[in-house]
């Protein structure tokens, strides 16, 4: 059951977004709408050689609105009119009718297929969206395990809470795929406009369980005793920010469209180069409190002109699309997986961005070897969590990854047999979605209740340990433990003699963040 409530839009929404271009053009008198509308319009720079942009009040989107990209824009004789959309649909559906440009999710650009190319990255999201369990509300619920004990207890259906359209439904898809025990059919599903009214449900609906939010209201919610049980810095791709165009601005309008996208990317490069001043623009465009706003840039990874370029170059941006498309086929959000990747987007209007930012990097090189290395998108790398096979099994659950398809062995044996080995292989490439340094991975056999505790106990570790040594052959990157069980742990309800009961689970435990 999905129930669907209206409320005020977002004010400081963190997620991925898109920067989608179309074509016809319109001119507008200059004006900007009071701070307390719930819709913004801004209009500034030439009317004659003025872009239309749709999006929303999200954080990354700040730069449209911020006073000195106005001024970049205006000094380079371009001109914008930025105006919210909140619905998703419609935005798309604008491009390249009555908006020349429109930001939004790449998963929501990959649902409603407008006329568009991707043309430039925004930002990825690092740990600004996240998966919030009501730990106040439910004292045993620390892990998304546990759902099933506080389901069997409740006196209602439990509700499961978060922003329709935005990155925290994308989790929750998430949530549906990958976890064992956790379907959103169990759930009461709510879906607001905006995190401010997700957050305040998980304060004041005692059968909201799960809620999905954004900063800064994942902070809060930590802050108040609830679990933060997954967030965008678990799986630090998964919801990335990309600039695009319509076939029509591209094919009418190319100057325009590249010295839009060099004037942007010269301004997020100078954010990227002082911190401070992002915090402050986030702060100021979102009436945000410094705390606040801390909080919301810390969750914001913005790319760089050269780290957009290489990641397209290189084909990850065509990855993401694939694993996003995969993602949306198999929760029935698309008819099937996208065929072409590298037909959605192209690189050739950031030429002129990328060359005046190797120019700057190339200025301070020498002097600032290290943010020259952030400019051009060489960030440290996720650096694997140093911890030891009792920590990992000590650390947190976050819950109990789903496998597709099986891994059995041969009756009494720990050899893999059947498809075991296929089904291993693609388990491995979805558990490199994870960030090594704050996810690590427990793999626990179990066997039937036939022969001598000890005999099962010793054939359990055995096979969790093929398991795991084959995951690390296939270049698993978190931390692998293999801990056996024997069969200690029955699944309810099934015959403690059944085949059903030899089964591996895959644990992922929180060991950082």
């Amino acid at each position: 059951m999905t129930v669907k409530r209206k409320g005020l839009p977002p004010i400081a929404y963190i997620g991925a977004a898109l920067l989608i271009c179309g074509g016809g053009y319109m001119s507008f008198n200059a004006i900007k709408l009071g701070e307390n509308s719930p819709l913004t319009q801004l209009v500034y720079g030439n009317e004659a050689r003025q872009l239309t942009v749709l999006g929303d009040t999200f954080s990354g989107y700040s730069t449209l609105r911020a006073d000195p990209f106005a001024a970049k824009i205006t000094q380079a004789d371009l001109g914008i009119r930025y105006q919210d959309e909140f619905d998703q649909a419609a935005r798309a559906k604008a491009l390249g009718r009555e908006a020349d440009i429109i930001v939004t999710t790449l998963d929501q650009y990959l649902k409603h297929q407008p006329e568009g190319r991707i043309v430039g990255l925004i930002d990825k999201t690092v740990g600004a969206d996240a998966v919030v369990l009501n730990t106040q509300q439910y004292p045993q619920l620390k892990g998304l395990n546990d759902i099933a004990k506080v389901r069997a207890s409740a006196s209602a259906p439990l509700k499961l809470v978060y922003s329709a359209g935005t990155p925290s439904e994308y989790l929750a898809k998430l949530l549906d795929l990958k976890f064992e025990g956790l379907s959103l059919s169990d759930f009461e599903v709510v879906e607001v406009e905006e995190s401010t009214q997700a957050y305040e449900l998980l304060k004041s609906d005692t059968q909201v369980a799960i809620a999905i939010l954004w900063e800064p209201f994942v902070s809060k919610a930590r802050k108040e005793g609830n679990t933060v049980v997954l967030s965008s810095s678990d799986v630090p791709d998964a919801i990335i920010d990309v600039i695009v165009a319509s076939d029509q601005l591209i094919q009418n309008r190319p100057k325009d469209l590249s010295q839009f996208l060099t004037l942007y990317y010269q301004h997020t490069d100078q954010l990227i180069r002082d911190s401070g001043v992002l915090s402050q623009q986030i702060g100021k465009d979102g009436n945000l409190s410094p705390q606040d706003a801390t909080s919301v840039s810390n969750g914001i990874d913005f790319f760089t002109a050269l780290e957009a370029n290489q990641w397209m170059n290189s084909g990850t941006l065509a990855k993401r699309i694939e694993a996003t498309s995969a993602v949306l086929s198999l929760t029935g959000e698309t008819a099937g997986l996208v065929k072409n990747p590298r037909n959605l987007y192209t690189q050739d209007f950031m030429a002129q961005a990328v060359t005046h930012s190797k120019q700057v990097v190339a200025s301070i090189a020498t002097t600032d070897p290290e943010l020259a290395k952030v400019l051009r998108g060489q960030k440290s790398s996720t650096i694997k969590a140093k911890v030891t096979p009792q920590q990992i099994q000590a650390a947190p659950k976050v819950g109990n990854f789903k496998v597709r398809g099986e891994v059995k062995f041969a009756t009494g044996s720990a050899a893999l047999s059947g498809d075991s080995q296929s089904t291993l292989k693609a388990l491995a490439q979805e558990i490199n979605e994870f960030n090594p340094s704050t996810i690590a991975v427990n793999v626990v056999g179990h066997t039937s209740k036939t022969g001598s505790a000890a005999t099962n106990q010793s054939l359990s570790q055995q096979r969790a340990q093929v398991v795991a040594n084959y995951l690390r052959s296939q270049g698993v990157q978190p931390n692998l433990v293999a801990e056996g069980k024997g069969f200690s742990e029955q699944l309810p309800g099934v015959n403690p003699a059944s085949p059903a009961q030899q089964r591996t689970e895959i644990q992922l435990r929180r060991v950082g963040g």
